[in-house]
């Protein structure tokens, strides 16, 4: 069967990998980089990452009205169910019938959510960690898999299984999170590390870039309540590279004071 020539609307896909220039590849990848890319450009970037996520959010929430609207105006919903399961999200049961509404479905399910968050802004945080946990599963490629140590340069090989016995324990990958990882994405290494010897490890950033610039109208409280959707892309990134190693982590952010913010990894006991 032929393809449709051009004049008819055909067009043969572009490979986005032939949209890289050489000059720009250039400048992504040189010895130079840092001084021709501005050091900000991440902070803000997620900053409007934060806001794009937020719109996509509304959007989903708007299509999803919009499909309850029109099943309440073809009998397919009830006005009452609707009523009720939006009032009672955490108690549907699996006696409901099949004219629950949509909307109480997906409020049920983010009910064990921290009550202090919104459905929103606990959706968002998930999107956001998710995206931080590819990216920092890349960097742990990029620095540890794809970097020959010494016991891997005789071998052709540049397997994680090759390059894992850099690290001898647990706390060498900590210390990688903490001077590598940290120096690569924030420009620095961290501020202070502690453990209590039993799995616990707590990073802490004095001066943490990506709630550096965040300020509010309203005060510092809403200042400090407007920065903590800011450390789930962050709190992701650790938890992606800490899996690409081949540790399960749990990451919880706080931030005490703005612009401070600890990091709090729970490891597996035994590992």
């Amino acid at each position: 069967m032929s393809l449709p020539s051009q004049q008819g609307g055909y067009r043969p896909s572009i490979s986005t990998s032939s949209l890289i220039t050489p000059s720009l590849l250039a400048l992504t990848d040189s010895p130079s980089s840092q001084s021709q890319i501005d050091a900000s450009v991440q902070d803000y970037l997620l900053i409007e990452l934060v806001h794009s996520l937020r719109r996509s959010s509304q959007v989903a929430r708007d299509r999803l009205q919009k499909r309850e609207d029109e099943m309440l105006a073809n009998g397919l919903l009830t006005s009452t169910a609707v009523a009720a399961s939006t009032l009672a999200a955490g108690q549907v049961s699996a006696g409901l019938g099949s004219k629950t509404s949509l909307r109480g479905l997906s409020a049920a399910a983010g009910a064990t959510a921290n009550v202090s968050v919104t459905e929103e802004e606990e959706a968002i945080r998930v999107r956001l960690e998710a995206l931080g946990a590819h990216v920092g599963a890349n960097l742990a490629e990029r620095y540890v898999v794809h970097t020959p140590s010494v016991e891997a340069t005789e071998s052709s090989s540049q397997s994680l299984s090759a390059d894992r016995g850099r690290f001898t324990d647990t706390l060498d990958v900590i210390k990688f999170l903490c001077k590598d990882v940290w120096t690569a994405v924030w420009d620095k290494q961290i501020d202070n590390l502690r453990t209590n010897h039993r799995g616990v490890y707590v990073l802490q950033d004095n001066a943490f870039r990506p709630i550096l610039r965040i300020s509010s109208a309203d005060g510092p409280a809403d200042s400090l309540k407007r920065a903590k959707i800011h450390t789930a892309f962050p709190a992701g990134l650790l938890r992606g590279a800490l899996a690409r190693l081949g540790l399960q982590g749990v990451i919880i952010a706080e931030i005490p004071s703005l612009p401070q913010c600890t990091f709090q990894v729970k490891l597996p006991k035994g590992t």
